[in-house]
């Protein structure tokens, strides 16, 4: 039987339609409700479920770049994900202030470039801070491109943050994240067509008063073999990997060379008012602890061992006897 109507065939259907003896609308409202909106400008090429394990994957960088970045300036540094978006290139760009500290990453294995963008309102202060000041007041927010001086400063936040990616990145391939080229116009560079997807990923960095942004851009064509990886049974896998060795030995390395107060405390007496007063020099004191028992050594105002006092090479120290229970001290 031929799938062509003839025009004898034709002309009766048309007729047919209209005098209403066939009836169209379930045909239209087939191929209507068949029809699926999407906005060209701004197309969504990573699915939710990816963009959730991309997302618990680098609330872990934030927590490991807080950490390194509090080690390394002496202060408390605070870094959390703020958001993690699909955007066309052009508008990462445009959302950027000019200058900037905006730097280009290569990811070898894979083809391509990211960005890793600082803003002036956190790297000025970071700036500052390593040459001695942003200890008391205020830091002022310069609107200039970085010296040449204050970009090779720079470079040793970048590195922190590229160490950071490397581990964390591990846990899907080993990829060796390597600063390319650092550029204070975000507008001179396209790394990608400007309406290509890119994934932004942003960070807020707060430290003391000072607070700023840094954004991590990854165009969907770099990280698109990896994509299948990033699936609904790997989400969890991210966050609940169990520690490796490099991470305690990070965290370790990372301790060595903080100070903590230690004292220890040879006995505890009270006195009245008047006492205190009338106390003269060769006065003595007397308390109920026992002049052989051992001291108590406390690290920033906790219990922590007994213990007694010694020499060692002509100097004074601090002989450690035994644990002390710090629930027994509180």
């Amino acid at each position: 039987m031929s799938n062509i109507l003839d025009q004898s065939e034709v002309d009766a259907l048309l007729a047919a339609v209209d005098e209403g003896e066939v009836d169209i609308s379930v045909g239209r409202e087939a191929r209507v409700g068949a029809v699926t909106r999407y906005d060209f400008k701004r197309p969504e090429r990573v699915s939710k479920e990816q963009m959730r394990a991309l997302e618990n994957l680098h609330e872990v960088f934030a927590r490991n770049m807080g950490a390194q970045l509090s080690t390394y300036l002496r202060t408390v540094v605070d870094v959390h994900l703020a958001s993690i978006d699909q955007l066309t290139y052009s508008e990462f760009i445009m959302s950027l202030s000019n200058p900037t500290c905006f730097n280009l990453l290569s990811a070898k294995p894979l083809e391509g470039e990211m960005i890793l963008e600082i803003s002036p309102s956190i790297i000025f202060p970071i700036l500052d801070r390593l040459l001695g000041g942003g200890k008391g007041g205020e830091t002022t927010i310069l609107d200039r491109a970085l010296t040449e001086i204050e970009q090779n400063i720079a470079l040793k936040i970048i590195g922190h943050a590229l160490e950071q990616l490397r581990t964390i990145w591990t846990r899907v391939e080993k990829i060796d994240f390597r600063l390319e080229e650092s550029e204070s116009n975000p507008q001179l560079r396209q790394i990608v067509p400007p309406n290509e997807v890119v994934v932004v990923i942003s960070f807020e960095v707060v430290m003391g008063e000072a607070t700023g942004t840094m954004n991590l851009c990854i165009p969907f064509t770099v990280i698109e073999p990896l994509m299948p990886r990033f699936a609904i049974q790997n989400i969890y896998n991210f966050a609940r990997r169990k520690p490796e060795e490099r991470d305690s030995r990070a965290i370790t390395d990372g301790l060595v060379d903080c100070q903590v107060q230690a004292i220890a405390y040879l006995s505890e007496s009270r006195l009245t008012m008047l006492q205190l007063r009338n106390l003269r020099i060769g006065d003595v004191l007397r308390t109920d602890k026992d002049a052989q028992g051992p001291l108590l050594l406390t690290l920033e105002g906790k219990p922590k061992f007994f213990g007694r006092p010694t020499t060692l090479r002509d100097k004074k120290a601090f002989e450690i006897l035994s644990a002390a229970d710090y629930h027994a001290h509180v």
